[in-house]
Formats: structure tokens, sequence, C-alpha cells
């Protein structure tokens, strides 16, 4: 278990009620307290995510909100441009090595749940080659009558032939797990299996695993939903007859293992996740226990030639290592009274460390430099000292390490822009030679727009930066219809990054796309997500406007025409976006949100993000959470402009009932708003290529409605 598996994000991430024995809010006056009765009598009812009177409600706003916006006359053409991308042959086949197969996920029209296969190196880096079927999601999905989703598989290594498939009903976090071989291209006949849960399954060897799921009754969940329990469970044996290795406190995210291999040695460490952002970490030797002696809010990095790697979240002042600086020691030295430790490399104050990752031979450091990617090789010497060598890739894009193994010093590297199409590079790690494989093709007239970086300063004096896309020869009159998206928060970094999608159904109809880069997100570290946490969230806020006002006072666009977007933490932004300042923006697309920041906190996976927010249960943290939490903010008073709320009832990590309940507050109010629930298609949103290019076809309709 990681936090990419209890994540928020995209892309992601990204899921129980959280049971609390004691409720504690500030004294209200009687008006108010009125009110919050009235909010929970009239609309707390819309959280029975299945019941029939909530879907009813859903299914009369979904047909009223899609007869409004597929009026707009362009709505086909936008839905056609949405699906020829989505199912385009000309898709880069990103894969990942298995032995001596390169293995990818593909959908498109012909198979729309999706297909793994593979095939050969050699094949590969032809421009079509020659894919074998491995596993057919829908043809499991006919023959099982279930709406699956793959959410991911997971092999052990290095012989990688038997392996866990995660299927998801209708697209949930929650998944049915299955055991695979890979080399029989079938499941396994009476092999590890899991019903439906959250779960987390870790190969420890060909026949035993750790497994972290819901055994039920006080081995059951946390209380955000994710396993408390870890045990090791031996094949042939049924799940109750489980080792039992460790169990967090309900009030933890969560509990799992991780079994690090630096292909010399291996690490097992079973990990304790407290909250969102502390954990410990014990070293699993022969059934023994044993405790990192690491700082909690310390991120494990990676295993490599028999030391640990940690992300340091704050300054570790006893040896005078910076917050978002990359450190090492050996496993003997982590489990001593003090630590030593070697450091790797530390951020400047225009940098910060978004990826670390290991070869054969080597480290690889993929740095943000004002939300720009640099990529430098790593290399040890016999002295305990590196010499850094930068690979040569333009360092005006966003760059990703993928597929990089410690048996090999060669991997991939994804490479785009806003304005350049996704190439896929193969990087010799000897020589640092690049040779690209594959590139996607323009998708859009990108040689009509143009790139600007702008800083924009908040409140606080801080300058923040964000990206503007637009046409080379806007004309800036403050008539210009723009889209500003945003997140902030979760150390999540927003980069530059092609859309073939904004560039056709936003750029090419006329449009501006703005990316902000806010505090709380991780474009320049942990300080600059901290320096939004809990009582600072209004800090993010201040930020997203003040981008917003430069916007205008540049004459980009004004708020007659701005428009903003956001999802997840991101629809949480566009929440407190429109309730704080509705005067500066004539659109609101706000997407898979958290609204209700009262509740939030006892819905599926609410309790884990208290770490980012607060506990709403304790009367001095509700009392600047219940500033910007967008539901109780409502004032019927102000003059709103249309918002655009969507969701999913299949969405088991932010509760759809955040979206419903805050839409049918807002009509109470007689203010005009817009919903539209996807039936599955979990915290993504939707299932598959058709529903992702409807629902996007949607907000892109009803921006063009609202902006132009």
């Amino acid at each position: 278990m990681n936090k990419a598996l209890i994540s928020l994000c995209i892309l992601s991430s990204i899921t129980a009620t959280a049971a609390f024995a004691e409720h504690k809010t500030v004294p209200q006056t009687p008006v108010k307290v009125a009110l919050m009765a009235e909010q929970t009598e009239n609309f707390q009812w819309l959280e029975e995510v299945e019941g029939k009177k909530p879907l009813a409600w859903v299914t009369e706003k979904n047909a009223h909100s899609a007869a409004a916006i597929k009026s707009y006359e362009g709505f086909e053409t936008l839905v056609d441009n949405s699906l020829a991308i989505l199912n385009s042959k000309d898709r880069i086949p990103y894969a990942e090595r298995k032995g001596e197969y390169l293995y990818n996920f593909w959908k498109d029209e012909n198979h729309t749940r999706g297909i793994y296969r593979r095939t050969s190196l050699t094949e590969y880096v032809k421009d079509v080659p020659k894919w074998e079927t491995v596993l057919d999601i829908d043809a499991i999905a006919k023959a099982d009558d279930v709406s699956w989703v793959f959410k991911g598989i997971n092999c052990r290594t290095p012989d990688n032939t038997l392996c866990f498939v995660s299927l998801s009903r209708g697209g949930a976090d929650a998944t049915e797990v299955r055991e695979f071989n890979l080399k029989t291209k079938s499941f396994v006949n009476q092999g590890f299996f899991l019903p439906e849960a959250k779960s987390d399954l870790t190969w420890l060897s060909q026949d035993q695993v750790f497994v972290a799921t819901d055994f039920g009754g006080k081995e059951g969940m946390t209380d955000s939903g994710y396993p408390s329990v870890v045990k090791l469970w031996q094949r042939g044996d049924t799940l109750d007859k489980a080792s039992f290795i460790y169990q967090a406190d309900k009030s933890s995210v969560a509990a799992g293992a991780q079994v690090l291999d630096d292909g010399d040695s291996q690490v097992v460490l079973i990990g304790d996740y407290h909250t969102f952002y502390t954990a410990s970490y014990f070293v699993y030797i022969q059934g023994k226990l044993t405790e990192l002696n690491i700082p909690k809010d310390a991120e494990i990095k990676g295993y490599f030639k028999g030391n640990l790697y940690l992300e340091l979240k704050s300054e570790l002042t006893s040896q005078k290592l910076a917050q978002g600086a990359v450190v090492y020691a050996p496993v003997a030295s982590l489990i001593s009274a003090k630590p030593e430790y070697e450091l790797l490399s530390a951020p400047s104050a225009h940098s910060a460390i978004a990826q670390v990752a290991f070869s054969k031979s080597a480290v690889y450091v993929n740095y943000l430099e004002d939300v720009k990617s640099k990529l430098v090789r790593f290399e040890p010497k016999s002295d305990n000292t590196w010499v850094q060598t930068p690979v040569a890739f333009d360092e005006n894009g966003s760059l990703t390490i993928f597929d990089i193994e410690q048996d090999s010093d060669d991997f991939y590297v994804d490479y785009n822009s806003f304005l350049e199409p996704s190439s896929l590079y193969e990087v010799q790690g000897k020589t640092l030679a690049i040779n690209k494989l594959k590139s996607l093709p323009q998708q859009f007239n990108a040689e009509n727009f143009v790139t600007e970086q702008y800083f924009a300063t908040s409140k606080d004096g801080t300058q923040v930066p964000y990206f503007v896309v637009m046409d080379k020869n806007l004309k800036f009159n403050g008539k210009n219809p723009t889209l500003l998206y945003g997140y902030g928060g979760f150390e999540i970094s927003l980069r530059p990054k092609y859309s073939a999608t904004i560039g056709k159904n936003w750029l090419e109809q006329g449009g501006v796309y703005v990316l902000s880069n806010i505090r709380g997100g991780g474009e320049y570290g942990p300080a600059w997500h901290q320096a939004a946490l809990k009582q600072n969230r209004h800090k993010a806020y201040e930020d997203f406007e003040a981008i917003a006002e430069d916007l205008i006072s540049r004459k980009i666009t004004s708020s007659q025409h701005l428009g903003i977007q956001g999802g997840s933490n991101g629809g949480l932004l566009m929440g407190a976006a429109l309730t704080r300042r509705p005067e500066l923006y004539n659109a609101v697309v706000c997407q898979v949100p958290l609204l209700d920041m009262k509740r939030f906190s006892q819905l599926l996976a609410g309790a884990s993000w208290m770490g980012e927010y607060g506990n709403p249960d304790i009367a001095a943290e509700w009392a600047y959470i219940k500033t910007y939490s967008p539901y109780h903010n409502l004032d019927k008073s102000k003059k709103y402009p249309k918002a655009f709320f969507t969701t999913s009832t299949r969405d088991d990590r932010v509760h759809p009932g955040h979206a419903r309940k805050m839409v049918a507050k807002m009509e109470s109010m007689g203010i005009d708003v817009l919903y539209y629930e996807n039936m599955e298609g979990g915290h993504a949103g939707a299932a598959n290529n058709k529903q992702a290019a409807e629902l996007s076809s949607l907000v892109y309709a009803y921006l063009l409605q609202q902006l132009k």
C-alpha cells in the first residue's frame, strides 16, 4: 500500500464511512443552527448513493442538463472530435517490459473496455507492431455480465509469470483481484482470489503474498475505508488461515506492505499510514517487525545498492538537511538510535524534485524548475560521491520516466508540452543516448498557438506561476473566452501537457487555456504544498483569484468571458471560487468535487484527507474549514454564474452526495445550475472512451455557451 493507492489524483488516484465517537461543533447562533438542521433535513437523503429516490432525482437533472447543453449547435462535432482522438490508432501504445515482452493496455472502438496485450521489442519499434492479446476485458465483462473496468496488473518479479489482475465494477476503487498466468494467458485455477474490496496484495514469493483487505469484524477497515490489517497468505490456504502480521489503528488511513528489491538484496516493509502525510515503517524479517527510525513525514522513494532513499518533507535540523531533499542510508543505520544520512540532492528556491527513479547502475532525478522538467543522472562513485550528468531533453516541456527497473540501465521517457505531442524515447543508461521510438502526430493546429508563462502576485505577495496557451495573433481586448484550470492540493504538480482534446475542442474554437500552479500543489516542493494546508487553505484560493485578476488586468479576458474548471480537490477549489468571488467568473465546471466540508470526513474516503483539510469535528478546525466550505457559504443574496457540476454514481472515493446536495441547495435558493452524473466511471468519471467523449463534450459545449 502506498500513497498512490489512496490518493485523490487522476489520475489517479484518485472507502467507507468514518465513525466518530464524538461530534463537536462551534457554537452557533439560533439562526445558523436552524439553517444547518434545515440543510440536513432537506438534502442529506441524496447521500444514499443508489437509493431509488436519489437516482430518480439524478435522472431528472441529467435529462435537463443534457438537453440544455446539447442544444449547442456544434455539440456533435465536439463529440466526434473527442472520440476520434480517444480511439485514434496513432496514439502511442505506452508499454512496460516484463521479461521478453512489452505489455500495453489499449482501448478503441472495438475494445471499449480494453485489452491487455503484448509484443516483442523488435515489433514494438515498428510503425504498426503485431500485438498478441493476453486479456480481453470486454470478453470477461460479457461472460460475467458485469461492467468490469481494468484497474491494473501486478506481476511477481523477476520471472513475471504470476500476476494479480484487479477488476472494478463500473470503475470504482474497490476491486476484485484474481491471479493470472501470463504464460498461459489464463486465470489460475484455485489461485489467489479476493472478492470486491479495497485491497492490497504484495508478492513475497511464488507461494506467499502479503494481503491487506477487509477481513471483517475487528480486522476490518480504517475510518478512511482502507485495510487496517496486513497478513501473510500461503498458497492453498483459505484467507481466514492467513497469518497476522500487523494491525493499524482505525484512525489511521491504511496499512500495507512493500517489497523493495535492488537486484542484490531485498527489504520487506510494513507501513502504517497514520495520516495522508505521516507513516511508521517496520522492517519485516522472519516474522519480526523492527521500526525504522526515520521522520514520520518522510516519503520512501526506493532501494538502491543496499540503501533506502527518502524524500524529506520537513527540514532535518540535526544533520542540516533541507526540506525537499532526497537522502539515503543503509537499513541497518535507519533502525539504529541515530541514523546517519547522506545527501543525494536538494532542490533550490525555484525547483522541486518531481521524480526519483533507479536503474541498475544509477539514480535519476527529474526536477521541476519553475514547473519545467530537467532530468539528471546520478552515478555513484566508490568514495560515496556522485557524478551528475544532465540528460539532453528540451527543458521547456514536461517529461516522465517510466518502465525503469534495476535489472537494466536502459529505460523510457515520455516528453511533451502544451503544443508538442507526446514522444516516447528510449534512453541508453550507459551513454545517455536518446532514441525516439514513437511520436504522436499533431492532432490540432498547434502551429497557430503560443505558450507563455506569467506570474501573478497573490494577496500575501507570493509570486504564483501560470501558463497561458493562446492564438499567436490574440487580441488583448478582454473578450477572449478563457478557461482557467486548477487543483492546488496534495502536493500534486500541474505540468505542461499536450491535450489534443483541449486543442481541438477549445483552442481551435477560439478559446484560451490557462494552467494554474497555485500553492497546495507540489510545483515548488513540500513547502509549496504545506503553505496551503489546513488553516492556510485560503492561500490556494487567493492564488487562484490572483491569477484570474492577472488575466483580466492583462486584457487576455474579462469576467464575462472567464471560465474555471477543476476536479476532486480541484472541485473543492471550484466550489470555493464560486462562493468566494462569483463576480470573477461566468462559467464554473466543478467535477467529482468535495463541497460539504462539515461531513467530508464521514463520507467514503474522506477521513484520509483530514491531514490536508483538518478535522471538522474539532471545533477549532471547523472554525477555519467553515470559512471556505462551499456548501455552507452559498448566499441567496449573491448573483452566481450558471455552474456545471459533474460526478459519478460509482465514485467510491469522493462521495457523489457532495455535488448532489450542493446542486439541490442552490436550486432551493433559486440559483440556476446544471448537473450531470455518469452512472459508472468511478472517480475518473467515465468507464470507456464513448462516455469520456460525451462527458468532455458536455463540458466544452457548456463553456462555449457561457463564454463566447
